[in-house]
């Protein structure tokens, strides 16, 4: 599909159902083996799998919410999870899955949590918009339920958008901390390489491509009450209310050409290359015209992201 140049859309929302049937399909074999409290539960997923952007070089980040009556009950119940927990992470890294690095996973007991732990979590981080909470927030803000009773994880979900906007210092922090990003074009308009002595004259498309983007359209959606995970529908939802038609299409045309080429090279990586970054001069002249006009998009969401949140 990707050598066909499907569009990174299509591609995305592909990968991410058929991760969500392999998920669904391993927590169904693994519950079975397990006596599971008779309580409502929900099993959560997070990032990109949350967004519905999954690549083809991705990791777990998931967590359970359940109903407890109690604090006192949510730590009997906990205990009664994680083993379950445990089992479906491992049956998932076994799937082709790989155990997440930070320990974002439903079988670390800080992500299997009561509905009002996960509540109390999200208002500590809103609070305290410090860099742990901001980096928490990246992933933890883009939940989507998958598993169980999804009315857990949509209550969760109506509390944050209903919130966030009450935190306007934590709105702006968000804004100032996707702020720091370093275009890769220079002041002529050509590329500027990261001082990478392991990968030099290539360009990271995740943390200065992708991930503006997302970072823009998760503020909007915070900010705004946007019901939606996906990064495009954010943009979407936001431009409606923001920028021209044109100006909209042209961000979302921006982000697709980014995730089209990140897995271009993630297909084309061998084993040891990083899979997501790409040497510019090795695109086809289109590619590469395209690619600096992708960042140039960039500049103007941030543009307009501190007009609204970040005034000086």
């Amino acid at each position: 599909l990707v050598s066909e140049r499907v569009n990174a859309e299509t591609l995305c929302h592909r990968l991410s159902s058929l991760n969500d049937l392999l998920t669904l399909q391993a927590i169904e074999i693994v519950a079975s083996r397990f006596e599971l409290p008779y309580v409502p539960w929900c099993w959560l997923v997070f990032g990109s799998e949350g967004r519905l952007e999954q690549t083809l070089a991705t990791d777990q980040d998931n967590g359970l919410i359940f109903q407890a009556e109690s604090s006192e009950h949510a730590a009997i119940l906990r205990e009664q999870f994680l083993p379950f927990a445990q089992a479906v992470n491992i049956a998932l890294d076994r799937c082709g899955f790989p155990l997440c690095k930070g320990q974002i996973m439903a079988s670390n007991p800080q992500w299997c949590l009561s509905s009002n732990e996960w509540q109390q979590a999200f208002e500590r981080w809103l609070m305290e918009p410090h860099p742990e909470s901001l980096l928490n927030s990246s992933i933890f803000f883009d939940l989507r339920p998958l598993y169980g009773h999804e009315s857990l994880a949509n209550e969760l979900r109506d509390w944050l958008l209903a919130s966030t906007p009450s935190f306007p210092l934590f709105l702006r922090a968000m804004v100032h901390n996707t702020l720091n990003w370093q275009s890769p074009l220079n002041w002529w308009q050509g590329f500027r390489y990261e001082d990478d002595k392991e990968f030099p004259h290539t360009v990271d498309l995740k943390k200065h491509g992708s991930r503006p983007f997302v970072d823009a359209a998760r503020i909007y959606a915070l900010a705004r009450r946007i019901p939606d995970t996906n990064t495009v529908e954010r943009l979407r939802a936001a431009g409606a209310q923001t920028w021209t038609a044109e100006q909209t299409a042209a961000m979302v045309d921006a982000f697709h050409h980014i995730q089209r080429i990140r897995l271009e090279r993630q297909i084309a990586a061998s084993e040891g290359e990083p899979s997501n970054r790409v040497d510019p001069d090795r695109l086809h002249e289109l590619d590469r015209l395209i690619l600096k006009e992708t960042f140039k998009q960039i500049r103007l969401l941030q543009r307009s992201l501190t007009r609204e949140y970040a005034p000086s």
